[in-house]
């Protein structure tokens, strides 16, 4: 018997289905990629099947949810695909519970719902995005810079003790770090067996590099406090970390506390012995700035 209670949750389901269906949907009818938008045709209409059961179970219309068309759209075409409908398929769905009482009402929800959410996982695995291609590359440059120039900014922000100064030299050699490693990053995809082009593979790693350098460097610019500025620089490089690696752990379905916890670590690792080596640099040396 479907109480009323499990009847909130399926009507709750068959609104998320609805919705689902209008999102993969509208992304078809605006990608370009012919493949790419074929497949997003056939989930849209593996969602529209969902619904229909829903619907045969509760007896009831529901109107979908305008404002996550609009946000999970939005956030497919600007930050890819890839992300935007995993991070959606890996939204709230009908709960375990719900599914094991829905069973003694129609035994075929295992088929139609459980092996099809796996194979729409599957299916969206298949879209090929540029971006995700050259992750590696994008990995590389933003690891580099965290790890390098965090490290080179400990550093300088004690042995030096001149904000300006320290905004300087971090420039210059993030800037050359930079173009050491897109250099570096185009010899090695070069020599690789891979369908990344060596060129943007550099491009992507340079310019990754080069953002994340300017991030860190800004509040050098910006305050006269030395330690003001470790502390915003560290926080920077805390919270680039904590993006990217949400990003790439929903995009590639990877295991996203330990990547975080071994990029954070890494990091500021490296910046708290810099940190000590530039005071013992400025000790021994007795630099006055």
């Amino acid at each position: 018997m479907l109480t009323q209670e499990l009847k909130t949750k399926v009507l709750k389901a068959q609104k998320n289905e609805l919705t689902e269906h209008i999102i993969y949907k509208n992304l078809a009818s605006v990608i370009k990629d012919k493949q790419q938008s074929e497949i997003l045709i056939r989930i849209s209409n593996e969602e529209l099947t969902h619904y229909e059961f829903f619907k045969s179970i509760t007896q009831e219309e529901v109107a979908p949810d305008s404002f996550k068309i609009f946000l999970y759209v939005f956030i497919s075409r600007i930050f890819g695909l890839n992300f935007g409908l995993k991070l959606m398929e890996n939204g709230e769905d009908l709960a375990q519970d719900a599914y094991d009482r829905l069973k003694e009402i129609s035994p075929q929800i295992d088929d139609i719902i459980k092996d099809e959410e796996k194979h729409e996982t599957e299916l969206i695995d298949l879209i090929n995005e540029e971006r995700l291609k050259y992750v590696s590359s994008i990995v590389l440059g933003l690891n580099d810079a965290l790890v390098e120039l965090t490290g080179a900014l400990a550093g300088f922000t004690l042995a030096l003790q001149n904000t300006k100064l320290i905004a300087i030299i971090g420039l210059i050699t993030g800037i050359a770090a930079s173009m050491s490693m897109a250099a570096s990053e185009y010899l090695s995809t070069k020599h690789e067996e891979t369908d990344k082009t060596p060129l943007k593979a550099c491009i992507y790693t340079g310019i990754t590099y080069v953002g994340t350098v300017m991030f860190l460097i800004f509040p050098y610019l910006l305050f006269k406090n030395i330690f003001v500025c470790l502390g915003i620089t560290v926080t920077n490089a805390l919270l680039l970390i904590l993006i990217f690696t949400f990003y790439t752990s929903v995009a590639k379905g990877l295991s996203f506390k330990k990547r975080f916890f071994e990029m954070a670590s890494i990091s500021l690792g490296i910046a708290v012995i810099n940190f000590f080596i530039g005071f013992a640099i400025r000790k021994v040396f007795g630099v006055e700035v």
